[in-house]
């Protein structure tokens, strides 16, 4: 504490308020005896006071207590020394006041100080400069404190262990804030840049005793004036910390006065949360995206069983919640979590190293280790895994970027005693500069005397105890060199260059050297908005207040004896959650695929992955898949479906396979044989057309039914195409072509076939009593187009309500492809209708069979019938009972056989009498042939001759015959043996028999023999 004038008290030091209210209440004493003995107060003076009063309204906004009528506030400016009573700093506008006064408030303050608890001395910034704009640092320039047994009274703890590396973090600030006061964007504004830098020396309470300087204000009066001669200049932001666990405490003190912090190493997620954090801001990514490179890394080389090894705190908690949760998502098993405690030094850090390298000998499968560990923490893991004999060659361990760039981790071990070695590191930038600096750092006074940081580097002994080994520029210049990270230099360079161009940014527009015209807030709002440049490259900060320009990836490697830990083998980009692999280097990383993390061996292809209740996914069954079920890539956890319409597959298959689709189709050899049957019966059909319709005049023609041969000719030709329709994929166009086209065309066959069957049973049947009914019946058109109507009508009935069409049948490796029929009641109609036809024919023809040989078509008829219906008659349980592809060809088959029997029976002979027998082919042979038939008929029928013969009483002298037919002969003439005309004559028509003559009246070769006195039926019949 210290007195100012005009009866005011300022505090220096960090001590309670109970002294300066002390001081106060001196202060009243004073003021009474003053009044009392010079009375009124002047008008000069009351002026002057007037003045105060004013001079108090325009002082600090931050007022916490009223003693009397002037208000004070008592201030702290965290120097870490014991409040003392100083005397002698007045107020400029009070040097003339009385002396004695002074002396009368010395005896007072004197008797409390007595009286005051001590507390605990806290240490002057370590590294300090002046500017216009004062930023803070935050460094861990010793590795931890002291840890004490006296906790009776609040101190600082002592620092102990120098932290080689949180020294030349501070010195990279120190040498970005002289580069930017010596750049175009603070220059050209007349403005420079200053700094105070703490040790936070590994320790929350302590970074938190450091940053009670970084939130004092500018000291006030007790009267309400702003002390500016004495106090230090607001912090306006403050850079650091490196530890996410000092950030985090650190932050929220900063909150309070809205100061902007930025971090060059802090990543923990949390404090990307900017309604926690709202003026922390950092220049590396959150520990969010760097467990998103790891499990990515993960998972491309195929490592799904890894083990955690995390150091205890804010960070290593919050990326092991962070890695696990996306590990998970990946299909990433995590064997083990282990915490190591932040100090090792505590009775309880050896066991915790002990219990670690214990797990990690009990899951030798687990060959990849994650660890968000602290160098120091590697480094006593890695030796107590060497005193256990432990393979650690075969392991590769991914190391985050609190440790990737550490090589102290190895000890006295090589590379080879621990494994490969994968770190993630920051982005790094052009150390030329900072290098150049630390060749020219110099231990002289004027350097160190506001750093002494430096001071006690250069004080720093050897491993002997020597002092001052480090006295030498040279050498200090190698050590340090040695002990300085690019990324995190260039982190800091970041931080501070941000911070040049948001301050250059305000002070463009308003006057900053006086001071409290900026405030941190400001900064703050610059920060976030702005735009900055750093080595020809330019960077903003996003929404959550990072800078994610993604990761290197670093491989560690030994070459003879000498470790590089620097090699990057392959980039992280955040924006697409992919690494890009530099050139030369793909073969190095992708050879660490060879190595094998994972619980259980991989599925093949045709098995899928079976866990068992209650243990971690990436522990596994194989199990085969059934059957019609597949797997098409390893490590499946089910099997998919085949599409069983049109694929199959056996048990434990890769893929489903295509079903065979199966018809009766054209490259098939039995297709190709009964193709050629058809083809080669068209054949035989139109050459049979062409001879008959040659020899249309000819007897063997008439005989043949003349126009009729030419009709069922052309129904076998259409019989014949529809076998055709049998092959070949079906379609349902198709299928109903093929057995319409049959049952029409051999249904006309057979019609025409019937109506020559009924001819002959009218030459046989010469009842009298049923002649005129035999004449009305028999029209030959007529009864062909009444059947073949019939047909039609069955047929329409059966396209119309339900028609044969395309059906595939599914079966278990194949598909078959056949024609539905729709109505199998209207297919039976159709064949039975025609077997109807053919069963008329067949009665009629039998009935004629021993007519004479050359007119005689009765038998031909009655076998061709009979060769049809047997083949029908064995298709339909053949029929019924087969199934497959070649069940079309059954009716094929029954179809040829129908067609050659008609083509057989009733042509064949015909054509073969026209071609190698033309003298039978005569009108003399056939009636030679009628007169044998009739003789050999008079003596078969003698009784019946020598019967008329006694009745006729001589009206008849002969037993001649004489034989006319209009289908032989153009004229009536009569041929030899001749009968007298009175007996014999011929006309067209069945008309009558003469009871006169007995002689009967005969048409188209229906003839009768002998002398009749009444009608008598005939032995013989034939057609002509």
């Amino acid at each position: 504490m210290r007195l100012g004038g005009s009866n005011r008290c300022v505090f220096t030091g960090d001590t309670d308020r109970s002294l300066c209210q002390s001081a106060r209440g001196a202060y009243r004493v004073r003021d009474k005896e003053r009044k009392r003995d010079r009375g009124k107060v002047s008008g000069r003076d009351s002026e002057r006071e007037r003045g105060r009063e004013r001079e108090r309204g325009r002082g600090r906004e931050r007022r916490t207590d009223t003693v009397g009528e002037r208000p004070g506030v008592c201030e702290r400016n965290c120097k870490g020394e014991t409040p003392k009573l100083r005397i002698g700093q007045y107020h400029q506008r009070d040097v003339m006041e009385p002396i004695g006064d002074v002396l009368h408030l010395l005896v007072i303050l004197s008797l409390l100080e007595k009286g005051n608890a001590k507390v605990g001395d806290f240490k002057a910034a370590g590294a300090t400069a002046p500017g216009d704009i004062i930023i803070g640092g935050l460094f861990a320039i010793h590795e931890g404190v002291e840890e004490s047994v006296n906790l009776s009274a609040p101190h600082a703890s002592q620092c102990a262990r120098f932290n080689m590396d949180g020294f030349t973090q501070a010195l990279a600030m120190i040498h970005a804030v002289e580069s930017a006061n010596r750049s175009p964007v603070l220059t050209t504004l007349g403005i420079s840049l200053g700094y105070r830098i703490h040790d936070s020396c590994s320790d929350v309470t302590t970074a938190l005793r450091a940053s009670a300087d970084f939130t004092q204000e500018p000291t006030t009066d007790c009267g309400g004036g702003a002390n500016t001669s004495n106090s230090s200049p607001p912090i306006m932001a403050v850079i650091g910390a490196s530890s996410s666990e000092i950030s985090i405490s650190v932050a929220r003190q900063l909150n309070l006065e809205l100061i902007p912090q930025i971090s060059y190493a802090s990543t923990a997620i949390i404090l990307s949360d900017k309604k926690r954090f709202p003026t922390f801001l950092r220049t590396v990514p959150s520990d969010l995206y760097q467990t998103r490179a790891m499990v990515q890394l993960l998972s491309d080389s195929k490592w799904t069983w890894v083990g955690v090894v995390t150091t205890d705190g804010d960070y290593g908690r919050s990326a092991l919640d962070s890695f696990f949760s996306q590990a998970t998502a990946s299909g990433i098993c995590v064997a083990f979590k282990e915490i190591l405690p932040n100090s090792l030094t505590r009775p309880d850090g050896e066991s915790a190293v002990r219990q670690v390298a214990a797990t990690l000998r009990r899951n030798p499968n687990v060959k990849v280790v994650v660890s968000f560990a602290k160098p120091t923490q590697m480094m006593y893991l890695y030796q107590e895994l060497r005193g256990l004999g432990s393979g650690l060659g075969e392991r590769v361990w991914v190391a985050s970027d609190s440790w990737s760039s550490s090589k102290e981790v190895l000890g006295k071990m090589d590379l080879p005693d621990i494994g490969h070695v994968v770190g993630f590191t920051f982005k790094t930038g052009n150390l030329a500069h900072f290098h150049h600096y630390l060749m020219n750092l110099s231990d002289s006074n004027d350097v160190i005397g506001n750093n002494s940081f430096l001071k006690e580097f250069y004080s720093l002994p050897n491993g002997s105890g020597d002092p001052k080994v480090v006295s030498s520029s040279t050498a200090a210049a190698e050590i340090l060199l040695n002990n300085s990270y690019a990324n995190v230099v260039f982190n800091v360079e970041m931080a501070v260059s941000a911070i040049a161009h948001a301050v250059a940014n305000i002070c463009s527009k308003k006057d900053c050297k006086t001071p409290g015209n900026v405030q941190p807030w400001q900064v703050l709002e610059a920060l976030r908005r702005s735009q900055f440049e750093l080595e020809g490259k330019s960077y903003m900060f996003d929404q959550k207040g990072d800078i994610n320009m993604g990761y290197d990836v670093t491989l560690w490697r030994s070459v003879r004896g000498v470790i590089n830990i620097h090699d990057v083998v392959a980039e992280y980009h955040p924006i697409n959650n992919s690494f890009s692999y530099t050139s030369g280097n793909t073969q190095n990383i992708t050879n660490l695929r060879d190595v094998v993390s994972v619980c259980s061996a991989s599925c093949e292809p045709g098995k899928f992955k079976k866990t068992v209740e209650g243990q971690h996914t990436c522990c596994y069954e194989c199990i085969n898949c059934t059957e019609n079920h597949y797997s098409n890539n390893t490590d499946m956890d089910q099997c998919l479906s085949c599409d069983t319409k049109r694929e199959w597959s056996l048990e434990g298959s890769s893929g489903c396979t295509h079903k065979t689709l199966e018809f009766f189709s054209w490259q098939d050899g039995f297709a190709v044989v009964l193709l050629v049957l058809s083809a080669l019966g068209i054949v035989l059909v139109l050459l049979v057309g062409a001879l008959f319709l040659h020899h249309h005049q000819t007897p063997v023609v008439k005989a043949a039914g003349g126009p009729l041969s030419q009709i069922i000719l052309l129904s076998l030709v259409g019989s014949f195409v529809s076998a055709v329709f049998f092959v070949g994929h079906p379609s349902s166009l198709q299928c109903k072509v093929r057995q319409v086209l049959f049952g029409l065309s051999f249904t006309l066959c057979v019609s025409c076939i019937l109506v020559k069957s009924l001819k002959i049973l009218l030459a046989f049947q010469l009842n009298p009593d049923l002649k005129d009914i035999l004449r009305l019946l028999y029209q030959p058109y007529a009864i062909m187009c009444l059947c073949v109507a019939l047909q039609v009508l069955t047929c329409t009935l059966w396209l119309v309500l339900q028609s044969p069409r395309e059906k595939a049948t599914v079966f278990a490796t194949t598909v078959l492809a056949e024609c539905d029929e729709g109505s199998n009641v209207a297919f039976g109609v159709m064949l039975g209708y025609i077997a109807v036809l053919a069963l008329v024919c067949f009665a009629c023809a039998f009935k004629g069979r021993k007519l004479p040989q050359k007119y005689n078509e009765a038998r031909f008829i009655t076998f061709s019938m009979l060769l049809y219906l047997m083949s029908w008659v064995m298709f339909v349980p053949v029929y019924v009972t087969t199934s497959g592809k070649y069940l079309p060809a059954v009716e094929m088959v029954v179809i040829l056989i129908s067609n050659y029997g008609v083509l057989s029976c009733h042509f064949f002979p015909k054509c073969y009498v026209i071609l190698f027998k033309k003298e039978h082919n005569t009108k003399s042979a056939f009636m030679k042939n009628v007169f044998e038939y009739s003789r050999k008929g008079i003596t078969d029928s003698s009784s019946v001759s020598e019967t008329s013969v006694s009745q006729t009483e001589g009206k008849c002298i002969s037993n001649s015959y004489s034989i006319s037919s209009p289908s032989f002969f153009m004229s009536t003439t009569p041929i030899e043996p001749t009968a007298p005309q009175n007996c014999w004559s011929v006309g067209q028509d069945i008309q009558s028999i003469d009871p006169a003559t007995h002689c009967t009246i005969i048409d188209h070769g229906v003839f009768v023999t002998g002398q009749l006195t009444r009608p008598h039926r005939l032995r013989r019949s034939m057609s002509l």
